[in-house]
């Protein structure tokens, strides 16, 4: 969840700075983003209904781990650095 408030405070403070010196914004207008939207709930709608009328596990559950996943996306998660004793030499090129 930190990255994602990460994410809508740099997206502000960058729409604060555009504001101020008058520049308009590259990102997509907000209907693009609304379509966009639209696909990914979309997307869970076949996979949905087929449940439903096979009557399989619990919608509660299905929802949890396959629409979550998908519209929400994978929390990146990152690993340590190496330390820099740990860490091969780097070769040099001659040129």
């Amino acid at each position: 969840m930190k990255p994602y408030l990460l994410s809508l405070a740099a997206g502000l403070l960058v729409g604060i700075v555009y504001g101020l010196i008058n520049v308009r914004s590259p990102a997509p207008p907000v209907i693009a983003l609304v379509g966009l939207l639209g696909i990914l709930i979309g997307e869970q709608i076949p996979p949905w209904f087929k449940q439903v009328v096979s009557r399989q596990a619990s919608t509660t559950a299905w929802v949890g781990q396959q629409v979550k996943p998908h519209v929400f996306g994978q929390l990146p998660c990152g690993q340590l650095p190496k330390k820099a004793a740990d860490a091969p030499p780097q070769r040099r090129d001659a040129s």
